[in-house]
């Protein structure tokens, strides 16, 4: 596909790009689990060239020697580097993925998007709209109030983006694997929006990459437990996304699991229905994702599983009824690096740029 390339204020927008020209990118924070998962998918996407990777601890090092699985697909002599927000805003990279600890990401954001860069941050620094939410679940004030609401929020499947857009706050992972089964339910009415309760089991990379006794393999490997309950910060941006959706206060009981497994989450949510039967949940999603490539909709009493979905950017979703209680159940399934993260935030770029939103993915 021919794309076109305009410039405003010295920003590069998604255009006239001649053949073989690709799209510059960068990592910043390339060394965590999301990192790494960002490498893998850009090495091998036709549209872009990955120029830069950055990482404060393997600042020097050959990225081959971190990445062995991928250094048939990396030049020879790419190394990680340390450069600063400044440095960074002066290169001729036209799009930094940011996979940084929330408060980190906000000051390589600024600097960015003042140079006219597009900045897709996975960090939760640009997911809420609120400042007080935003202290109440991190603890601190937020570090760059001014770019707050120039933050787009986005899961491709449910917002849309543009070429004007300059800087994008990925969604989280839990959120995720929540909002593609329960946000078009809500958009539309037709499910109910008290007592919803959510269960949501991680694999252990979603915790991130650091050493600690609580994820080692002893303590981790046959074990399952509840955590950050009753208060996970994911909480803050589910309920706010999920109230916009139903037009009104949703207020859900969230219970994160760590489950016994490299990566992936199951969800399970359960709320009040507004039909008697399971149809009208499948007509919503199907009007939502209908010919859409990364969402899965499996017919009633065939459920999610993680497995089915690890290493993809796929959402596997299901519905039952329960006449019971007359509630729904729902269930999702995604891998928490790819779906959650990672590949989510490449899908993001797909769409900003007009690529094939399953260029470099799976």
């Amino acid at each position: 596909m021919k794309m076109r390339r305009a410039f405003a204020g010295g920003r590069r927008f998604a255009g006239d790009r001649a053949m073989g020209d690709k799209l510059k990118v960068g990592i910043t924070g390339a060394s965590g689990y999301a990192g790494v998962e960002l490498v893998r998918l850009l090495t091998r996407h036709p549209n872009v060239e990955l120029a830069c990777v950055t990482s404060r601890s393997l600042a020097g090092e050959l990225v081959a020697d971190t990445m062995p699985s991928i250094r048939h697909a990396l030049a020879e002599g790419f190394r990680f580097s340390n450069s600063s927000p400044a440095e960074q805003a002066g290169s001729d990279v036209d799009v930094w993925f940011l996979a940084l600890p929330h408060g980190a990401s906000a000051e390589y954001a600024d600097a960015l998007v003042s140079a006219g860069k597009t900045v897709i941050d996975l960090s939760a620094d640009f997911r809420l709209n609120s400042l007080d939410i935003y202290k109440e679940y991190y603890g601190v004030d937020h570090p760059a109030p001014h770019l707050l609401k120039m933050g787009k929020y986005v899961i491709p499947e449910l917002f849309g983006v543009s070429a004007s857009d300059r800087l994008i706050a990925c969604a989280g992972c839990y959120p995720t694997s929540i909002q593609i089964p329960l946000t078009p339910l809500l958009r539309e009415g037709i499910a109910g929006t008290e007592y919803v309760v959510i269960d949501s089991y991680s694999g252990v990379s979603g915790a991130g990459r650091k050493a600690s006794q609580d994820y080692s393999f002893c303590e981790r490997n046959e074990s399952a437990k509840g955590y950050g309950m009753p208060k996970h910060r994911h909480l803050s941006e589910i309920e706010e996304e999920l109230s916009i959706a139903a037009g009104k206060t949703v207020v859900v009981q969230f219970n994160p699991h760590l489950a016994p497994m490299s990566r992936g989450i199951s969800t399970t949510i359960t709320l009040p229905a507004k039909v008697d039967c399971v149809d009208g949940v499948y007509d919503v999603w199907r009007k939502y994702y209908g010919g859409r490539p990364f969402v899965k909709m499996l017919a009633p009493g065939k459920f999610p599983d993680t497995l089915h979905v690890c290493g993809t950017n796929r959402c596997d979703i299901s519905a039952v009824y329960d006449p019971r209680t007359k509630n729904l159940v729902l269930t999702s399934a995604i891998d928490n690096l790819v779906k959650g993260a990672s590949g989510q935030a490449v899908q993001i770029m797909n769409k900003i740029f007009g690529f094939d939103e399953t260029a470099g993915l799976l």
